[in-house]
């Protein structure tokens, strides 16, 4: 079991354009029953225990917007609201630059406003005994891989394959170094954090914690309709 030397701090981020939904605003600040979709995903951190702060990652012009929404719901454990950049990556170096070496980071999609207090209890769990944990549930479709003439080449074992979500978990030191050297990659292209550990740190083993079909993320229209069904359902 590893000694727990730093604070546990939920990383929100919020620096998304939403442009595949189609709204006026990023999809993190369309609205559900009065409260934002980043509020819901705050509040899963805000209320749990094991939780010692929270930084929120921005797009830079909804700065101001995030601070008010934490001045009006009293958010006592969001310490930061900090400027993302251009892409996913950055939001998360960002936050990085602001935690120190023992923390545990659990890096959050804003737009994932159903993750379960089971799930980040499981996360935190996990972490007495490993540096890196993702969250992920099991593919119930076939998933086909596709050669450059759009022909299938591979079916991978449906029973080898999940889906992934968030949070993702990291003590501060291990996501750090694992940035440092992909960055010295002239090649380097990420979407996910885990992904540059599993690189770039290949002795470093990244745990899956059981994810949930609920953790579901908004990207589409239909998935808020689905996440408002269930937010409405869980009341």
């Amino acid at each position: 079991m590893m000694e727990d030397r730093g604070r546990k701090i939920a990383v929100i981020l919020a620096g998304g354009s939403g442009s595949r939904l189609g709204a006026d605003v990023p999809k993190q600040f369309l609205q559900i029953d009065g409260k934002t979709i980043l509020e819901y995903s705050v509040e899963a951190f805000e209320g749990h225990g094991g939780i010692d702060a929270i930084f929120i990652v921005s797009r830079a012009d909804f700065i101001e917007d995030v601070k008010e929404i934490v001045r009006l719901r009293g958010y006592t454990k969001v310490e930061k609201v900090l400027a993302g950049g251009k892409e996913r990556y950055h939001s998360s170096l960002a936050a990085i630059a602001q935690a120190q070496d023992g923390d545990i980071l659990l890096f959050h999609d804003a737009v994932r406003p159903l993750v379960s207090r089971r799930i980040i209890d499981d996360c935190l769990e996990a972490m007495q005994s490993y540096n890196a944990v993702d969250v992920a549930f099991n593919t119930t479709d076939t998933i086909v891989q596709v050669n450059s003439d759009n022909c299938i080449c591979n079916i991978p074992d449906r029973a080898v394959l999940r889906n992934g979500q968030t949070p993702q978990v990291f003590r501060r030191e291990v996501i750090a170094r694992a940035y440092e050297i992909a960055l010295a990659d002239p090649a380097f292209r990420t979407t996910d954090d885990c992904g540059v550990v599993f690189r770039y740190l290949p002795g470093e083993p990244v745990f899956v914690v059981r994810g949930d079909v609920c953790n579901m993320k908004v990207t589409y229209r239909e998935d808020l309709e689905q996440i408002e069904r269930l937010l409405r359902q869980r009341d």
